[in-house]
């Protein structure tokens, strides 16, 4: 090659190489992106309370006196463990007591005069039978039978009187004994004392109607719990007994507890114009792993209404507005593509068309600059 040509060949070759040092200086650089790659799994569609939902107690009393009185025996104290038929508290009844006294005298004194008139009752009845015979026979008048029958009856009336006064008396009894047992309160189930409301020698007093009083004694049973949750009003129709229902609770984070819808409230609670909402109970699945739980706890829960299996599955926060995602292509421009859904919830969403298994969509839409057409990288990769 002659020299000319080979310096001219020289420079252009430097010259290419500047302008390619040039555009590799001035180049853009790569957008760095959250991507997340579509993989087949279980995708569900759920809804999810909308305030806290509580752990509740199957049974829960707050039991106050029928009358109210000075307090004079407390059986218990707050947290411990009661059985069914155990005497709790007990008011002052000792002025129920001496009438007890007294109706009980009264009813001993009663039989007793019923027993001896009634004998002599029985005795002249037989007395009057004997004169029957003789006037049949003749041996004394009709006059002298009539007087011991007109005797006989009598002494049966007062009998009768007199049983009918000891029956009186029982009842007096079993009345005063009414009226002590609602100086007491007694245990209707086996549980746990959660509160005590007055100490001994203070006067308890009953909850009037429409006046809302502390009760006397707060009483729990742990042995069975269950959650009452406030769903939003537009889901209930979705809801029934018998769906699948998972249950966190923000004391014992990470874990869940498998529930079942148990029943849905048959009216709307309003607690404020803007919140309306339906109650729903929902069952532990399986209640010994509730055992241990306090009752009041704050939990959430989801309650899956439909479910499919080994189907393409998208993080929610990769889709936007239109059923609309960003990929990430092999080239690594960003492009955008529509896609058809199906089920979904918070964390996923069923693809039906759009997306293949292995595609690597955006989920950090929030970042400035992430569109399509622009060139990116995923986070980690970027030179």
């Amino acid at each position: 090659m002659p020299p000319l040509a080979r310096r001219s060949l020289m420079l252009a070759l430097a010259g290419i190489a500047v302008l390619a040092g040039g555009w590799w200086l001035t180049r853009p650089t790569p957008l760095a992106v959250t991507v997340h790659e579509i993989t087949r799994g279980r995708v569900e569609a759920s809804i999810a309370n909308t305030r806290a939902g509580e752990i509740e107690a199957c049974q829960r009393t707050k039991m106050s006196t029928i009358i109210g009185g000075r307090i004079e025996t407390l059986t218990v104290r707050e947290g411990d463990r009661v059985e069914a038929g155990q005497v709790l508290m007990r008011l002052w009844h000792g002025d129920l007591d001496a009438r007890l006294a007294v109706s009980r005298a009264q009813l001993a004194t009663a039989t007793q005069r019923q027993r001896e008139t009634c004998t002599l009752a029985a005795n002249a009845e037989r007395e009057a039978e004997r004169q029957a015979q003789l006037v049949r026979r003749g041996f004394v008048s009709a006059s002298v039978e009539e007087r011991a029958r007109a005797d006989a009856s009598a002494r049966r009336a007062a009998c009768d009187t007199l049983r009918t006064d000891a029956v009186t008396a029982q009842a007096q009894i079993e009345a005063i004994e009414a009226e002590r047992q609602r100086t007491v309160l007694i245990a209707p189930f086996a549980g746990t004392v959660a509160k005590i409301t007055g100490e001994l020698g203070e006067y308890s007093t009953p909850s009037p109607p429409g006046v809302p009083t502390p009760p006397a004694i707060d009483l729990i049973d742990d042995s069975c719990l269950y959650v009452k949750a406030p769903m939003d009003e537009v889901d209930a129709p979705k809801i029934h007994p018998g769906q699948s229902v998972r249950v966190s609770l923000e004391a014992l984070p990470g874990q869940s507890f498998e529930g079942r819808v148990k029943r849905i409230a048959p009216y709307i609670t309003a607690v404020e114009k803007q919140a309306r909402t339906v109650e729903v109970d929902i069952d532990f699945v399986h209640p010994e792993q509730a055992q241990g739980l306090l009752v009041g706890y704050s939990a959430d829960v989801e309650i899956v209404l439909d479910a499919r299996d080994d189907v393409l599955r998208l993080p929610a926060s990769a889709l936007r507005e239109g059923n609309r995602v960003l990929v990430l292509g092999q080239d690594g421009m960003l492009v955008e593509r529509t896609l058809k859904t199906g089920l979904a919830n918070w964390d996923a969403v069923e693809v039906l068309e759009g997306l293949n298994a292995g595609d690597q969509v955006v989920t950090s839409l929030e970042r400035e600059g992430v569109r399509a057409g622009v060139h990116a990288v995923a986070d980690g990769s970027a030179p």
